[in-house]
């Protein structure tokens, strides 16, 4: 059998991932045993595909006040043309990761199947786990600020905190915008936002049913509607201190304290909305309680650079090295931020 020469590294390396598949993520090296973000809201949910030099969803946050009213029959029509779309703006963001092949060290030393399994394959995964990394961590963090042109758009960012009970989640940071939309002048475009105290049925429990109810959660009806996915669309996520609590009540719940906390397939859900423990919010020390709407919020990807790998060449001024890239350009968009809560015990 003729030897793999350099020339041959990079057709070699695109038929190996053609074999391979579409990009997986398998646990091997991560430090999280779950990853919120890549397995449902890149998958799963809502993820919408989009073209052009930004993310443009024009919104309908105003309706004219003057156009329905009782008349007389007779009455001269009046009528009216009022602007009530404002244009949601939200810019790309742009992530990557890269792995690499040897010739020497990496293809002469390990020729056939043992250059998949001992090269390939895991250096390949190793740099969809840093990818996924990122992607979770940026998701959860504080707002980018306004000269922040790298990070996306955070849960932060769109669903913001305030001392205040009611739909109070204004700008966050410096911002006087949200996505190109004021909220001081369009006031529908407010989060809701509560305070609590004590993570007990009289506090956080209350304050939960109240969120539930402003932001429109709809719970399922039955077992099957919860598998099926409408549960599922709506989620509540919270650190390790809060999950602890929530399973506590759980536990010692009685018809006092009603259906609200519960266990259903090994998943502890509110009102049948799963509850999940969000590892990146652990460093929190205000313990959010997000209900998140992802019919709402979700990320959009650009057309064409959606995980895109890249064919493998040849690395500047090193002839033997060989490099593969994987690209994604996206941001996460809210249209109805209504939709949407966090509860936290200070802000």
């Amino acid at each position: 059998m003729p030897s793999v020469q350099v020339s041959d590294l990079g057709d070699l390396t695109a038929l190996t991932l053609r074999d391979l598949g579409p990009l997986k993520f398998q646990q091997i090296a991560q430090s999280l045993q779950y990853y919120e973000v890549f397995s449902k809201w890149f998958v799963k949910d809502k993820v919408s595909f989009d073209s052009g030099q930004g993310i443009q969803k024009n919104l309908m946050l105003s309706y004219d006040t003057t156009a329905a009213k009782h008349v007389g029959l007779m009455d001269t029509d009046q009528t009216n043309v009022p602007a009530v779309i404002s244009q949601l703006q939200v810019p790309w963001r742009h992530v990557q990761t890269s792995w690499s092949v040897m010739y020497v060290t990496d293809v002469l030393m390990n020729r056939g199947k043992a250059l998949v399994l001992n090269v390939i394959k895991p250096r390949r995964t190793q740099a969809l786990v840093g990818l996924v990394e990122e992607l979770e961590t940026k998701a959860f963090t504080t707002a980018p600020g306004t000269a922040n042109t790298t990070d996306p758009y955070s849960v932060q960012y769109w669903i913001v905190e305030n001392a205040t009970t009611g739909f109070n989640g204004n700008t966050p940071g410096s911002h006087t915008t949200v996505g190109n939309i004021n909220p001081n002048t369009s006031t529908n475009f407010r989060n809701y936002t509560a305070v609590y105290t004590n993570k007990t049925k009289a506090d956080l429990i209350a304050k939960l049913r109240t969120a539930h109810r402003s932001v429109r959660f709809k719970s399922p009806v039955t077992v099957a509607d919860y598998r099926a996915g409408m549960g599922d669309r709506y989620r509540v996520y919270v650190n390790e201190v809060t999950m602890s609590a929530i399973e506590d009540l759980g536990e010692g719940q009685n018809e006092n304290l009603g259906r609200d906390i519960a266990s259903m397939d090994g998943q502890m859900v509110f009102r049948r909305h799963p509850i999940i423990w969000v590892p990146k919010l652990d460093a929190r020390t205000d313990d959010p309680v997000y209900l998140i709407d992802h019919s709402t919020f979700y990320p959009v990807c650009l057309k064409g650079n959606y995980l895109r790998e890249t064919p493998a060449d040849k690395a500047p001024n090193q002839h033997n090295h060989f490099q593969i890239f994987i690209d994604l350009t996206y941001n996460y968009v809210c249209l109805d931020r209504r939709r949407n809560a966090v509860l936290s015990t200070s802000v």
